[in-house]
């Protein structure tokens, strides 16, 4: 990363004063300490688990990490802050200590877990409320100067798949973002990377929709995030299960990275890290 003052918003962040070149497209491994994430293999149970899955993925090619304490899959069970945060503290330590050079993000919508994670090393903000379970979020990321990301969800993660958005999907999205990035503005949070939320009270043919319509999203000169990776949308329209929609997951981030994306959260490290050298290639078929 370099130091530098001003940025094209669109291509990069900023973390802790450096910039975090965007430009190509980036991997983020997904590291769940938590007992019910949808997709079963990539539950944690111990430190030395997540450690060992953090390093497979870094060798593989990740260049951030995404740690989550809570599961955000519809109807998933909340637990309260001081359980989520027994979960993180110790892995977000030891990956801080181990892994100096790599991006931590920190899947969290509680202000009181991301200033824990925050003080400790955590590099970025992931939160998929926009800062409405826990309106106390946005001061923390102010706070620490934090890149954020900020998804478009509809409902909180025990009920999202209850309230599912009508009308044209993309209007509503960037309806919500523009706003949205307006109000993190106002408090001072500029580092934004938006992700469009698929799976988060959206039907199957609006997550196709998104996918359709992806450059659309550009308008508003943000880095993209594709958290697609396994999700119902994929596995369920191929009347399949997450464990085993890798094929389907890849089909769709292919034709993401064309499309411009900038960074694919992602349990399959190995099989992104694939696709990204093959977009790289030059000549490549499928290349625009």
């Amino acid at each position: 990363m370099t130091k530098v003052n001003y940025f094209n918003q669109m291509n990069s962040i900023l973390i802790k004063g450096n910039l975090f070149d965007l430009s190509k497209p980036k991997i983020m491994g997904i590291l769940n300490a938590t007992p019910d994430s949808f997709y079963s293999n990539s539950r944690i149970n111990n430190l030395n688990e997540i450690m060992n899955k953090a390093e497979k993925m870094i060798s593989e090619g990740a260049d951030i990490l995404d740690l989550g304490g809570i599961s955000t899959k519809p109807n998933a069970s909340l637990v309260n802050p001081e359980e989520e945060i027994r979960r993180i503290l110790e892995p977000v330590k030891l990956l801080r200590r181990s892994f100096p050079n790599t991006i931590i993000s920190l899947d969290t919508f509680n202000s009181s877990t991301a200033e824990a994670g925050l003080i400790e090393g955590v590099d970025i903000i992931n939160d998929i409320s926009g800062c409405v379970i826990d309106p106390n979020l946005a001061e923390i990321v102010t706070k620490y100067n934090a890149p954020y990301i900020l998804t478009h969800s509809n409902g909180t993660p025990n009920n999202s798949s209850q309230k599912i958005l009508s009308g044209k999907i993309m209007t509503e999205i960037i309806r919500y973002f523009s706003e949205k990035i307006s109000f993190l503005n106002q408090k001072g949070i500029n580092n934004i990377i938006i992700d469009p939320g698929f799976g988060f009270g959206k039907t199957i043919q609006q997550c196709f929709e998104i996918i359709e319509n992806f450059e659309m999203l550009k308008i508003l000169e943000k880095p993209i995030l594709i958290g697609a990776s396994r999700k119902s949308m994929i596995y369920k329209t191929l009347n399949s299960t997450p464990e085993n929609s890798l094929n389907g997951t890849t089909a769709i981030h292919s034709f993401l990275i064309q499309k411009g994306a900038s960074i694919f959260r992602v349990h399959d490290v190995e099989q992104m890290h694939e696709i990204r050298l093959l977009n790289e290639s030059p000549g490549l078929f499928f290349k625009n």
